[in-house]
């Protein structure tokens, strides 16, 4: 699943920031709302590539004597809610990863590392328009209350 633009090219180097993180969103929104992914396996991949490029990132900022900013480095604080207060739920763990589809999750992975590097969006964009993302599966995993919440679709707000 290769989307392009409305003029049917693919943002390259040369185009802005702003157009790359935009077809990254639209490629992540078509996708989401095509698979109806499950909120547990989007927050799974998400998790990964905001591990990966958030290392990848503070490597680069190390070796040029820099530092990045928390906005970029930490996962962003869930809306009304204390990041350290635990849920009142426990679900087992080792049964919820049993029922996560690999393959859709495969194909999740490889639409975001696709549009990341065919874009060459700079990884400071990507992360940003990761943390964004990942704000908004954390905030609906610390809102799940059952196992079948978090094997619903993630909730993508109209003006996302």
């Amino acid at each position: 699943m290769s989307e392009k633009r409305s003029d049917g090219s693919i943002p390259r180097p040369e185009d802005n920031s702003a157009e790359k993180m935009v077809f990254l969103q639209e490629q992540m929104v078509s996708f989401l709302n095509q698979y109806s992914m499950p909120l547990l396996e989007t927050s799974l991949v998400l998790s990964k590539y905001t591990k990966q490029i958030s290392a990848a990132l503070k490597e680069h900022a190390h070796q040029k004597g820099e530092i990045v900013p928390p906005i970029l480095s930490q996962p962003w604080p869930l809306i009304g809610r204390d990041s350290e207060s635990s849920s009142d739920f426990d679900f087992e763990m080792d049964t919820l990863i049993e029922n996560v589809d690999y393959d859709r999750m495969d194909i999740f992975d490889t639409i975001l590392r696709t549009a990341i590097h065919a874009t060459e969006l700079p990884l400071g964009d990507s992360l940003m328009q990761l943390r964004q993302w990942e704000h908004l599966a954390r905030n609906q995993l610390a809102s799940a209350r059952s196992p079948g919440q978090l094997f619903s679709p993630i909730e993508i707000p109209d003006d996302w």
